[in-house]
């Protein structure tokens, strides 16, 4: 028979450091660490524990006795219930040195090689409304607040156009003001809500699988453009097209207006047929003159502003002189291989998706570079002694894996293959620690520079430049 869950409580307990996924550290009595979701490094606080594991426990920080210097105000009234932006508690310089601490102890820890001195991290000149895509749920049965529900309140108005709250795929908290995107962003979301009530066009329930309206996607760029997809679940045209042409009408601004219909159990669109109602069925975003073509399921970096940074900082780091072979593996879109094409002889870039190299071909055509090739096929696969003898050994590769990192083969290719120099761009420094362990055998680190991606949250970007061992 399984042991109960015996919850605990700790008193006037000092909240010492910022962990992993966003959450804050304190020590319990024993020594054991304890993983706060609430509380901030320098709060004193009560914990109430919720899990207990052999090393740690999770807890939630039930009495301040004391707040942190490093606390501030959050902007959104949405705080603390919307689990988009944990951080927004701690003041921004406070974030950034957390990051920055972050990705020094992955590095030290888990990669334990040696290192340069770690840049200081780069910092986003704008904390807030920069995101350049938002995607938002609707649903017929919203999430009650606390307050709502110690209320004797009736609530009639079950409709939500927002955020899944945290663990919890069928409840949608309903938002007023999101602070991530600029507008028209909020305008957009709020009169679609409102002309659907007022239109009595139903939201969807996710348990019974029924309802019209299913998703809103909002796409923008640095050059004014904006993309909208609205996702249905019901195929009704009369319903659809009545929103789609009131939309049009009440935004002429929108450059894009898209339309999918889903009726699979999941949100995931890449499978589904995007249907262009009025506009481009595209977007651009601009970067030193070049044009990225973005559609309905590109990626792109989603905050505009600091991937130009970032980019900078992954050319210069690969110091190119105009006469070097670069494979820009994990290619996406071929941004980065665009980006960095003009001071390189030729770029080969590799990437698993089909779609995204569509449009990293039509990207690189549409800006008149001619010397890219890009390639598409699972990177474990393709980046192979073959595929080298037929495009010529790199002289420097940039990578820019998922947050997985790279395949041990890939790996093992990169020492087969050892050009002179790699840049390596991660979003995830704890699996970038362990790739950079494994290429230690022939390759010493001779930068790292954290760049702060998305401000009041803890996600980190970091970029490594790596060179080959006399």
């Amino acid at each position: 028979m399984r042991k109960k869950n015996k919850r605990q409580v700790f008193e006037n307990v000092e909240v010492i450091d910022a962990g992993a996924k966003g959450k804050s550290v304190a020590k319990a009595p024993d020594g054991r660490v304890v993983f706060l979701t609430n509380a901030i490094p320098g709060d004193i606080v009560d914990i109430q524990t919720t899990k207990k594991r052999k090393a740690y426990f999770e807890g939630t920080a039930t009495n301040f006795h004391k707040l942190s210097d490093k606390r501030t105000e959050p902007q959104c009234q949405h705080f603390g219930v919307c689990g988009g932006c944990k951080w927004q508690h701690m003041g921004y310089e406070h974030q950034l040195y957390y990051k920055q601490k972050e990705v020094e102890n992955n590095l030290k820890r888990i990669g334990g090689i040696a290192l340069p001195e770690i840049n200081p991290i780069l910092g986003s000149q704008e904390t807030y409304f920069y995101r350049n895509k938002m995607e938002f749920s609707f649903s017929d049965s919203r999430w009650l607040t606390f307050e709502e529900l110690k209320s004797d309140t009736v609530f009639e108005d079950k409709n939500a156009l927002g955020f899944h709250i945290p663990g919890m795929w069928d409840k949608i908290l309903d938002i007023k003001k999101c602070h991530l995107q600029a507008d028209p962003s909020n305008d957009i979301r709020l009169w679609v809500k409102t002309f659907a009530e007022e239109n009595e066009l139903s939201f969807f329930n996710p348990r019974k699988q029924e309802g019209l309206l299913r998703t809103l996607m909002i796409r923008t760029s640095s050059i004014g453009e904006i993309m909208i997809v609205i996702q249905f679940y019901e195929d009704d045209k009369i319903k659809r097209n009545l929103l789609l042409k009131n939309l049009e009408e009440k935004f002429p601004e929108i450059t894009s207006l898209q339309y999918v219909i889903n009726q699979k159990a999941n949100d995931t669109i890449y499978d589904q047929e995007v249907v262009c109602f009025t506009g481009r069925d595209h977007i651009f975003e601009e970067m030193e003159g070049l044009q990225f073509k973005i559609n309905a399921k590109s990626f792109y970096q989603t905050n505009s502003a600091q991937a130009y940074e970032l980019y900078k900082i992954t050319r210069d780091f690969a110091n190119l002189t105009g006469e070097e072979l670069v494979y820009d593996l994990y290619t996406g879109t071929g941004t980065i291989a665009q980006f960095v094409s003009k001071k390189a002889k030729k770029v080969i870039g590799i990437e698993s998706v089909p779609e995204a190299i569509i449009d990293a071909k039509a990207n690189a055509k549409h800006n008149n570079i001619d010397n890219i090739e890009f390639y598409v096929g699972d990177m474990k696969t393709v980046f192979d002694d073959k595929f080298i003898a037929a495009n010529g050994t790199p002289d420097i590769i940039i990578t820019d894996p998922p947050r997985d990192g790279m395949h041990k083969l890939v790996v093992e290719q990169l020492l087969k293959v050892a050009p002179k120099e790699i840049v390596y761009v991660s979003c995830n420094s704890a699996t970038q620690a362990r790739d950079l362990a494994l290429l230690n055998e022939k390759y010493e680190v001779i930068k790292v520079q954290p760049v702060d991606m998305f401000p009041q949250t803890h996600h980190v970007e970091n970029i490594v430049l790596l060179r080959k061992r006399v």
